[in-house]
């Protein structure tokens, strides 16, 4: 995804006042020195040959891969301007979520947002959106004119397609030397399917994060992802028509859930006090970062202010996702996967375990919580490490 830093700024200037750069400093929360912008390029109309400086009186939060972004920050400007509009809600954002959560609408208005993104050499796609900074805009000392703000666009789209064949280059890295869907597969060629996955899932979100969920950009999205349809030579008459997916759809919905094997019962599934059907190792650690959240929570601990506890709390909670993936499908009685695929998928798993407890570790050693709770904690993670590794055992028939 794209390099998102806005809830990390502190303040910063943005100068265009010399045709075809854009120079600046961004001060950024947890850095000593203001990163620094030496790009090439205009910005729209509204903000061309003018001084931006802008603050953000938000409470910062510090990048977790700040260390990451090069202090020098070369390359084009993408899309730079302060009227982009967007829809600001008029109540706090968790209350927000709660709404929408209860399928409520939360009130909103239209507002005008700062959005500044720039093709790095260094990082890629970097962007800075916000419609609550405080902005100062100077007059301009020379404007656009058609053909140059013609240009401009033109540029933008270039940078754009450009960071896009990047994200091409790593998906054909990937595809090389895969093998033919009809072969036998082993885990390392699931393992190589995965990747080409995650690198077709992080193109596909850079799309919809540029262009949104417009009906103009699932046109632009559909084209780049090799969609549509028109563009491969298909007729129209091989589409599935709306009316034919809701029909598969009702009929899906329609099926009586499987059932698991009573014969499993406490080994490939429980059943929570909420009545649904885990696998037991994947239960467990759900209820595990739960608890372990709710005890950061009641120390009053924000996990946004220390990379450590971090990524301690969210790469546990990721352990869960990937556990889910891999053995929901067990646990419900549904035909077995591949077993191959399913230990690459715990295998992903564990990678994310393996993050986590080096967060733990970190915060063992800042003391940010009690000894007990770390010692509970490594002890957790270790037990479900052990789990997940006598999973992929099984399935790779050593039990």
């Amino acid at each position: 995804m794209a390099f998102r830093i806005h809830d990390s700024v502190v303040r910063g200037e943005i100068d265009n006042r010399v045709r075809g750069i854009v120079r600046g400093k961004i001060w950024v929360e947890g850095c000593g020195e203001p990163v620094t912008l030496e790009l090439k390029g205009n910005a729209h109309p509204d903000l061309a040959g003018c001084l931006l400086t802008f603050s953000n009186p938000l409470k910062r939060i510090p990048h977790r891969h700040l260390k990451s972004l090069n202090p020098v920050q070369r390359g084009v400007i993408g899309d730079l301007t302060a009227s982009r509009k967007v829809r600001v809600f008029d109540v706090p954002l968790d209350e927000a979520l709660e709404m929408i959560h209860r399928e409520e609408q939360p009130p909103e208005h239209m507002a005008n947002s700062l959005y500044l993104e720039w093709f790095s050499e260094a990082n890629g796609r970097v962007v800075i959106e916000s419609a609550d900074y405080e902005l100062a805009i100077s007059a301009p000392e020379w404007r656009l004119a058609p053909e140059e703000n013609e240009q401009r666009a033109q540029d933008a789209t270039a940078g754009m397609n450009e960071f896009i064949q990047t994200l091409n280059q790593a998906i054909d890295a990937q595809e090389r030397g895969q093998k033919n869907l009809e072969a036998d597969w082993d885990e390392h060629d699931y393992e190589k399917f995965l990747k080409i996955s995650d690198a077709r899932t992080d193109k596909y979100m850079e799309l919809l994060d540029k262009y949104g969920d417009t009906d103009e950009a699932e046109e632009i999205i559909a084209k780049e992802m090799g969609w549509d349809l028109e563009s491969n030579g298909e007729d129209d008459t091989e589409r599935m028509s709306i009316e034919e997916l809701n029909a598969l759809c009702e009929a899906s919905a329609n099926e009586p859930p499987p059932k698991p094997d009573p014969d499993r019962e406490g080994i490939d599934w429980i059943r929570t006090e909420e009545g649904d059907i885990r696998h037991p190792l994947q239960h467990r650690c759900s209820e595990s970062v739960i608890r372990f959240w709710h005890c950061v929570d009641a120390l009053d601990l924000d996990e946004s202010n220390d990379p450590d506890l971090d990524q301690f709390v969210s790469e546990f909670r990721i352990i869960g996702a990937k556990l889910a993936g891999a053995l929901n499908g067990i646990a419900d009685g549904r035909s077995f996967r591949d077993k191959a695929f399913t230990v690459a998928y715990l295998k992903r798993a564990l990678d994310h375990l393996h993050k986590s407890q080096r967060g733990l570790e970190g915060v063992g050693q800042k003391k940010l919580l009690p000894d007990a709770v770390v010692a509970e904690a490594r002890k957790e993670l270790f037990e479900i490490r052990e789990g997940i590794l006598n999973l992929m055992d099984r399935f790779r028939g050593r039990q």
